[in-house]
Parts: C-alpha cells; structure tokens; sequence
C-alpha cells in the first residue's frame, strides 16, 4: 500500500461509536472494522448489547460492548475510563446515538422536546468532553457528529429534532474552534433518507402495485432517485476518521444523494 492509501487505514485505531448495535452506527463501525479499527458501542440494555455482539460476530468483528445512556454524564464517564483501561485510548468518537418523535410542535409537550434534546444534542456535548481531554494528550483525535439534513432543513412534526441537530452542527463547529489546537478534528455526518428496517413501512408497495406516497417523495426530491443504504455511510465516515481529513474540521458532510443541492422536480 503507498503512502497515500495508508492515510485511509484505520489501523491500530480504537473507535467508539454510540448505539451502533444496529443501522446506520452498526455499518459506520463495520467499515471502520474493514479499514484495520477496534470497534466499541454502547446501547441502553444488556440485551441490545448481546444483540449488537453477535451481529459483530456475524460479521467477524469482535466488538466491544458497553451497557450505558450516554446522557447519564456519569455513566458515561465511568465507560470512557473502562474502555481506556480494557482496550486503550479512543482515536475516533462518533456520537451516532439518537432519537426522533414525530409530533406536531402544538401537540409535543416541553418534556418530549427535552428527552430529544438530551439524547441528540446534550449526550454528543456529555461524550465529546468525556473523550477529548486523552485525545489532547495523545495529541489526535477525531470526533464525528451524526448531524442529519435536518440541520439544514425543517419538515413537518420533527421541531425538538431539527432544533438538536441544528444544535448539534453547531457544537461540531465550536468543539473545532476549541480543540483544533491540539490536532483533534471533529465533523459531521448528515445522512440523507437511508434505508434501514424503521424506514421500511415507508417503502413498501401499496397494494395497488405503485410506491408509498412517502417513498415517492423521497426519490423525486433525491437526483440519485434512490434511498441511501447505511454501507454509503462507510466510506465519508472512514475518510473523516481517517489521517486523510487531518485538514478538515468543523465541515459536516452531508451523504443525502444530492437532496440539498436539489429543488426537485417541476410537477
């Protein structure tokens, strides 16, 4: 391999990625595992953690499973410190843990808004502090933020979603201005509409033959008229924590098929 492939290898590294038992966190980790990382993820319950073991195994991964809520600051430090004494310092950290309530914003209450908040905003910020203070002495570190269009754009019923991703760009931007001094590189991720099993009742075939209305949407606002697939996410994920995008910081790479470059289709 010449010295310009070797900046893509991941070898050696130690990645921790949140709630990656399964989708798009599960393919980001798996394409970190084929370019030479140790993988680690957290989920909320031993069971999901098992689940997320074997689907590892499966794979011929073998991963690192920790039972933690990456809003509970003090679980989370205490994980950051078991990972650091059982498999080393972490090298990447993507905060991909997320969640979403579609509720118009007239019928979600304060505490809904909150819960979404705290999981896609304020657990990234509780992750990122846990991790960076042995990335500065380490001297490197990479941190990807799972950001979402919704950064960018609004849409019907997802306000405490947009609101903490929005946030979360930001937080990417600032956690840069910080911390670049001490080589630690910290991007985004927005991933377009991806094909994953809690999309798949929007794309199914009606009965009639033709495409669900949402799915139809979706591949007439997208030029690549098509739904992501979670292994898309693997190689800007590999590259932004990669020494290849040790120039690249506070940028959030969308991989969105071309939806926000696109007005759409005249009807």
């Amino acid at each position: 391999m010449n010295d310009y492939m070797k900046s893509f290898s991941l070898e050696g590294k130690i990645a921790l990625v949140t709630g990656a038992s399964y989708g798009i966190g599960f393919a980001i980790a798996k394409a970190f595992a084929a370019a030479g990382a140790t993988i680690c993820f957290n989920d909320l319950k031993q069971e999901f953690v098992d689940r997320g073991l074997a689907a590892y195994e499966a794979e011929g991964i073998k991963a690192h499973g920790y039972v933690c809520n990456v809003c509970d600051e003090d679980a989370v430090n205490a994980m950051v410190a078991q990972i650091e004494k059982e498999v080393g310092v972490i090298d990447i950290l993507v905060n991909n843990a997320g969640i979403i309530k579609r509720i118009p914003m007239l019928e979600m209450s304060a505490a809904e808004f909150r819960q979404v908040v705290d999981v896609d905003l304020n657990a990234p910020f509780i992750v990122a502090k846990a991790v960076i203070p042995s990335m500065i002495k380490k001297g490197h570190g990479k941190i990807i933020n799972i950001c979402s269009m919704m950064s960018e754009l609004g849409r019907e019923t997802v306000s405490a979603y947009a609101a903490a991703k929005g946030g979360l760009k930001m937080l990417t931007r600032n956690i840069c201005s910080e911390y670049g001094k001490y080589n630690i590189q910290c991007n985004g991720i927005g991933p377009g509409y991806i094909a994953t099993p809690q999309t798949a009742p929007l794309r199914e075939i009606q009965p009639d033959g033709s495409r669900h209305p949402f799915d139809q949407f979706i591949i007439a606002k997208t030029p690549a008229e098509r739904w992501g697939n979670p292994d898309d996410l693997g190689g800007p994920a590999v590259f932004l924590a990669s020494d290849a995008s040790n120039f690249v910081n506070g940028h959030v790479l969308y991989v969105d098929g071309g939806i926000l470059a696109y007005i759409g289709k005249q009807p």
